[in-house]
C-alpha cells in the first residue's frame, strides 16, 4: 500500500468515524510499510519474534551475509553453528529450516499464496511451524498488499485502539477484531495508523 492509497483509505474512514478524524488531526498520516513477497521477508518475521527491532536488524544482517543470494536452498546448506553464531536461537533455526524446506520442496508455493483469498493465504502461512496468526497477517498486509487485515493480537494496536476510542480497558484480541470490523474494507490502513497513533498520541 503506497502513501496515496493509505491517505485515501484513512480519509474515507475519517468521514465515517469522528474519532479517526480526531486521531489524524492529532498525529497526522503514517508512512506506508512495504516489504517484498518471498522467503526473505518470512525469514525476517521469524528473526523478529519476541526481540527488539534493533536486535532483529543486527541478527538479520548477520544471517543475510551467510547466504548472499537469499535463496531458500542456500539457507538449507548453512550449518546450525553458522546460524547460532549469527544470533538465531535453536527454535528459530528449526522454524527457519522448516520454512526453507517447505519452499524448496514446493510444500509452500508462494506464487500460489499471493493469489489466494485472505483467509486461505493466512492459513497457508500458519500451517508452517513457528508462524501464528499475527505473523501470517503481518506478511499478508505488507508483502501481499492486502487491504483489509487487522492483526488483533498485536498489543500496540489494542492499546492504540483503547486510547483512540476512549475505552476504559485495553480490548482483548477478540474484542479488538470485533471493533475493527467497523473499519472494513480498509483495516490494513487503520492498523498502520494505529501503530503510528500508539507512538505519537498522548497516553491517558
Amino acid at each position: 500500500m503506497d502513501k496515496p492509497t493509505l491517505i485515501r483509505h484513512l480519509d474515507a474512514l475519517a468521514e465515517r468515524d469522528p474519532q479517526v478524524a480526531d486521531g489524524l488531526a492529532l498525529v497526522g498520516y503514517p508512512e506506508p510499510r512495504l516489504t517484498e513477497h518471498g522467503f526473505a521477508t518470512l525469514m525476517n518475521i521469524i528473526i523478529s519474534q519476541q526481540i527488539s527491532r534493533d536486535a532483529a536488524t543486527a541478527i538479520r544482517l548477520r544471517v543475510d551475509a551467510l547466504y548472499p543470494d537469499g535463496a531458500a536452498e542456500s539457507f538449507l546448506a548453512l550449518s546450525d553453528d553458522d546460524l547460532k553464531g549469527a544470533g538465531l536461537s535453536r527454535p528459530k533455526i528449526a522454524y527457519a529450516r522448516g520454512l526453507a524446506q517447505a519452499i524448496a520442496d514446493g510444500t509452500l508455493d508462494l506464487s500460489k499464496v499471493a493469489d489466494m483469498p485472505d483467509a486461505d493465504a493466512v492459513a497457508a502461512i500458519v500451517a508452517l511451524k513457528g508462524f501464528g496468526r499475527w505473523s501470517a497477517e503481518i506478511y499478508c498486509m505488507f508483502a501481499l498488499r492486502r487491504e483489509d487485515m487487522f492483526p488483533g493480537e498485536d498489543i500496540a494496536l489494542q492499546e492504540a485502539m483503547r486510547r483512540l476510542k476512549g475505552l476504559e480497558a485495553r480490548p482483548s484480541a477478540k474484542e479488538a477484531r470485533s471493533l475493527a470490523e467497523a473499519w472494513s474494507p480498509w483495516r490494513t490502513a487503520m492498523s498502520v495508523f494505529l501503530w503510528h497513533y500508539y507512538r505519537g498520541a498522548p497516553q491517558s
